[in-house]
């Protein structure tokens, strides 16, 4: 597939606070795209916004707030003029076992990786069918396979990969492409997070290769650029995930049976686990969930 030039388009980038959405933005800036940040934290999207080669703004905004995510849209395209790339990326992820996990942050990964990604496509499709643009939804090697401790973060990624899939069929005739993009276990502060967890990084570590190692992630960044550049359907951040497509069929009982043996492993180190959001963006959102109760 052909690419196209990236140079003078104008790209939103949500989760652009820190690690995939950070360095997306630089990447693409670094192409000529006009870029603008969409996160919670707005002293680390004005640093990124700072170091960027090209024009680019932020907007501080919970992407699960459908009036700050329509305010947002109508603001970016009133600062830019149009929108022609929207990548979304924000995310957050908890782990351990179902039975003891908190139900407030459970719920919260839900609402931010599947409600939030329906939110920023809501917001900002009309000014992408105006442009005949393109949406990246990120998602994950959770979504093609499920894995124990995982039950939220698997959902949500699922439920982002048949989403894109569907709006896919609904705005393609209008010129709109849609795209989702797959990474496995990534160097950001989301994984480094999880891995503070012993249990969650020994049963990590578990997995069979390639799917246990920790990927760089400029890289995976960078084949997330191309599949931008090319409005392909499907990107994926790791050269092997593109092969999991064709058994993940077979991947349900794969893990259930050694997901049942790892468990009986680790069951004695369970009790206690920490149930919260996992990562500085976790601990970005329960801030700004705790200052916005108040």
């Amino acid at each position: 597939m052909s690419r196209v030039s990236l140079e003078g388009r104008v790209a939103v980038v949500t989760g652009a606070a820190r690690g995939v959405g950070e360095l997306l933005a630089r990447k693409l800036s670094a192409r000529g795209v006009k870029v603008a940040l969409v996160g919670l934290e707005p002293d680390a999207l004005k640093e990124v916004s700072g170091r960027l080669h090209s024009d680019s703004d932020h907007w501080h905004a919970d992407v699960t707030d459908h009036e700050a995510m329509a305010r947002v849209a109508q603001e970016v395209r009133e600062r830019f003029g149009r929108v022609d790339i929207v990548v979304a990326n924000a995310g957050v992820a908890t782990g351990g076992p179902f039975a003891d996990s908190d139900p407030v942050s459970w719920r919260r990964v839900i609402e931010v990786n599947l409600v939030g990604s329906a939110v920023t496509a809501r917001a900002f499709l009309p000014p992408l069918l105006e442009s005949r643009g393109y949406l990246l939804q990120i998602a994950s090697l959770a979504a093609i396979t499920p894995a124990p401790m995982m039950t939220a973060y698997c959902a949500s990624k699922s439920g982002v990969e048949a989403y894109a899939h569907s709006l896919r069929a609904e705005v393609g005739h209008r010129g709109v492409k849609v795209g989702v993009g797959y990474l496995s276990w990534t160097d950001t502060d989301m994984v480094r997070g999880a891995d503070q967890d012993d249990v969650m990084r020994e049963l990590r570590q578990r997995l069979p290769w390639p799917s246990n190692k920790t990927y760089p992630l400029g890289p995976a960044v960078d084949r997330l650029v191309a599949g931008i550049e090319r409005r392909s359907s499907h990107v994926y951040g790791q050269w092997w995930l593109r092969g999991m497509q064709g058994v993940r069929g077979y991947l349900p009982g794969v893990i259930g049976t050694v997901g049942q043996r790892e468990m009986r492993r680790f069951a004695d180190r369970l009790t206690g686990m920490r149930t919260g959001l996992v990562g500085a963006g976790g601990a970005a959102d329960e801030q700004q969930r705790t200052t916005v109760r108040k």
